[in-house]
């Protein structure tokens, strides 16, 4: 626990210091955002303590950092897709296996036919709102990428339930095998080409310097996240969380394996802006594009960072006084629900 702490504590790293990139904010934040979360309350039939929390997320402002550049209409669609991942997490967090496997056949069947698919559950009905808007825009080539990671997300989170009921604590191997997908990254790279108005080629989108800066950025994203969202998962007993297992395989104290963790985030910046060194030309328009895409990558790094001590997610009202001292006092344990 950190020197002159009264209660358990960790010492978060100073992930915004190695995090070189200028944090940037759409125009059109606000009336986006406000827009959004209407939208979300309208149909998803929150508790009044599930609406207070959902308040306090701001996906709005998330998106709004991640896509800074993008207009209105465009940042909407991604203002509502976010706001539905976060929902999406949060209701598979509380879901079985079989649960969320539902939760996942009715909203891929809403993203394979938006406008075809008939159904009554909240989440396929702001499934085909979100979709139907987004496709109205987006390029094929696009489209289909996104499409193909939100099965892959819900194909990890699935296995998540599957190792949650069970209690199993996966190997730091079989965690990152998931994370890079439970993460709900690379759906969200997609919505950068959607939200420049832009549809890369293949070839381009499946270079291998391509996928290195992806897995880079996503790997900064996901470490960083684990050292954000450590403290109430550990509360309610979650153990898909890298300080949770590097604990439990690896035998390290609290502070060492928060301590590791940021190193890793370290490293995975320092990984990105070689694989940025590495990039090849395919002509300048192009490279116009795979540049903006690139700037795309940089926007999500640095935008999740600060917006999760905006966000009261992870750190309630504190989030402001955490961003500043750096140091998390530790939540008590919830009871379980058979104690």
């Amino acid at each position: 626990m950190p020197c002159g702490s009264s209660s358990p504590s960790f010492a978060l790293p100073d992930l915004l210091s190695d995090c070189p990139y200028p944090l940037r904010c759409n125009a059109h934040c606000e009336a986006v955002a406000r827009a959004s979360e209407a939208w979300m309350l309208a149909d998803a039939n929150f508790s009044p303590r599930r609406r207070d929390a959902f308040l306090g997320l701001l996906a709005g402002e998330l998106a709004a950092a991640c896509y800074p550049d993008t207009d209105a209409p465009r940042l909407r669609v991604a203002a509502d897709f976010l706001n539905f991942l976060f929902t999406l997490d949060d209701w598979s967090d509380e879901f079985s296996a079989e649960d969320t496997y539902g939760l996942a056949e009715c909203v891929m069947r809403a993203l394979w036919d938006p406008e075809g698919f008939a159904t009554d559950k909240a989440a396929g009905r702001l499934a085909k709102s979100f979709f139907s808007r987004f496709r109205q825009d987006a390029g094929p080539r696009c489209t289909r990428r996104f499409v193909d990671t939100m099965g892959l997300f819900f194909q990890a989170i699935t296995q998540q339930a599957r190792d949650r009921a069970r209690g199993d604590i996966p190997s730091f191997e079989e965690y990152v095998a998931l994370r890079w997908d439970t993460s709900g990254c690379k759906p969200c790279f997609a919505l950068i080409e959607y939200a420049a108005g832009m549809d890369l080629p293949d070839e381009v989108a499946y270079h291998p310097v391509i996928q290195n800066l992806e897995n880079a950025a996503n790997a900064c994203i996901s470490w960083s996240n684990d050292l954000f969202s450590y403290n109430t998962e550990q509360a309610r007993g979650d153990t898909h969380n890298t300080i949770a297992i590097l604990m439990h395989h690896h035998h390290l104290g609290l502070q060492e394996a928060v301590d590791y963790l940021g190193g890793l985030c370290k490293l995975s910046i320092e990984r990105f802006e070689q694989e940025r060194r590495r990039l090849p030309s395919w002509g300048a328009e192009v490279d116009r594009d795979v540049a903006t895409y690139v700037l795309g990558l940089e926007d999500w790094m640095v935008g999740t960072l600060h917006w999760s001590f905006d966000s009261t997610r992870y750190f309630g009202g504190a989030g402001a006084a955490i961003k500043r001292h750096g140091v998390v006092a530790l939540l008590p344990r919830k009871p379980s629900p058979s104690s």
